[in-house]
């Protein structure tokens, strides 16, 4: 038996929300979200879970930062001028081409792009992880009150390491030590 809301990795993806030069110099937590969000990726990759990208007005606010892009050296940023991911095609018909269910979410700001993003998908039907130590605002009101809101929505808040062992489900799995050494 499963609970439906544990990640499985056969029909969840994360998707990267604009962690950008310019935006992610002035976010508050902007160390934890780089380091969990690219622990995030490694497990990911390791455990074949589909990765996605956005960027919000690159021309703007820059290009993902280079930690990031180095990390997911085969992905294209999906470039965006809505807030809500869900406004880039492209990103909405790979997710169903893929079976995508459930959606992880890292990235800034909590209180605008993610906080649209997960409620666009919880709109559209999917299940929204958001990784509460992969998520940031300028604002600690913002941000807190955006992982209010997004849990009254219904999206589920957990931390990139709950999620890269519910991802993971069990000790013995192929990738279990790679994983372990991703947390440390």
């Amino acid at each position: 038996m499963r609970h439906t809301t544990r990640l499985d990795r056969q029909h969840t993806a994360l998707l990267v929300i604009d962690i950008q030069d310019r935006v992610h110099a002035v976010m508050r937590y902007r160390e934890t979200v780089e380091t969990n969000t690219l622990k995030l990726i490694r497990g990911c990759q390791l455990l074949h879970v589909p990765i996605f990208l956005t960027e919000q007005y690159p021309k703007g606010l820059g290009h993902t930062i280079f930690s990031i892009r180095n990390a997911l050296q085969t992905a294209l940023p999906l470039q965006k001028m809505s807030f809500s991911c869900c406004g880039n095609d492209e990103l909405m018909q790979a997710l169903q081409e893929k079976s995508v269910r459930q959606v992880a979410l890292v990235g800034i700001e909590t209180h605008v792009c993610v906080l649209q993003t997960a409620l666009d998908l919880l709109a559209g039907g999917y299940q929204v992880h958001i990784a509460r130590d992969a998520v940031s605002s300028r604002h600690e009101l913002d941000h807190q009150t955006a992982l209010l809101r997004l849990q009254q929505a219904g999206a589920i808040v957990t931390t990139a390491e709950a999620a890269l062992f519910e991802l993971l489900a069990r000790a013995d799995a192929a990738e279990f030590k790679e994983v372990s050494k991703l947390i440390k």
